[in-house]
């Protein structure tokens, strides 16, 4: 299995959490809006139902949208900041952020990756500001409190790390998050060439961790 495989595979503790989820297809995900399974369109409905209720002021839907992404938004921040304890406030920073601006998201959008906008750029600010400050870029945190570390080795968070954090966002929004590069553009605001080149540049640096991973 290669290292960026490795960065997207669930831990086995995650294993019966997903099983209920529609599996992801190997088609972009401008096709799968498309073509989504009968199954997926069910689950985008009670999605919409689950953000309805929730601008209505429902705890239980909140706490529904609550279960539904903190998981992948946490460990989306985490691998951008690779600080386990601010990933885990930028995070909940995050959560609250987009249910205070809840009145105004089109329930006909995914929730998903509004919130992962929103996670993605705080994190990148975040990890701007500690550069600025001279503070390591990795997290001395310890390990027992690291998203999901059992899935993730330690040369590829330390490479990860070694990135700036405009590539890091990248490389989650594509290899963990699994958005398309035209997606990814427009979460961050940038043109879809500039993601294509930090991809590119990302990924050479994490080449000969693949290779010795997948070996």
């Amino acid at each position: 299995m290669s290292a960026v495989a490795a960065i997207a595979r669930p831990p086995p503790s995650m294993t019966t959490a997903r099983q209920s989820r529609v599996p992801m297809s190997a088609e972009p995900a401008s096709e799968r809006l498309v073509r989504l399974p009968r199954a997926g369109r069910r689950r985008q409905r009670r999605e919409g139902a689950v953000v309805r209720d929730a601008q209505r002021g429902s705890a239980d839907a909140l706490e529904e949208l609550y279960r539904r992404h903190w998981r992948r938004a946490h460990r989306a921040a985490y691998l951008v900041v690779g600080d386990a304890g601010a990933a885990e406030d930028i995070a909940q920073e995050s959560f609250l952020a987009a249910i205070r601006a809840l009145d105004r998201f089109d329930r006909r959008r995914p929730f998903g990756p509004w919130l992962h906008r929103i996670t993605v750029n705080r994190a990148i600010d975040f990890s701007r500001a500690r550069a600025l400050r001279a503070e390591s870029a990795l997290s001395a945190a310890a390990e027992d409190v690291a998203p999901e570390r059992d899935a993730i080795s330690d040369e590829l968070v330390t490479v990860l790390a070694s990135l700036g954090p405009e590539h890091r966002a990248v490389i989650v929004l594509r290899h963990v998050l699994e958005y398309t590069p035209g997606e990814i553009a427009e979460i961050l605001g940038v043109p879809r060439g500039t993601v294509n080149s930090r991809l590119r540049r990302g990924l050479d640096r994490l080449r000969p961790v693949v290779e010795r991973e997948g070996s």
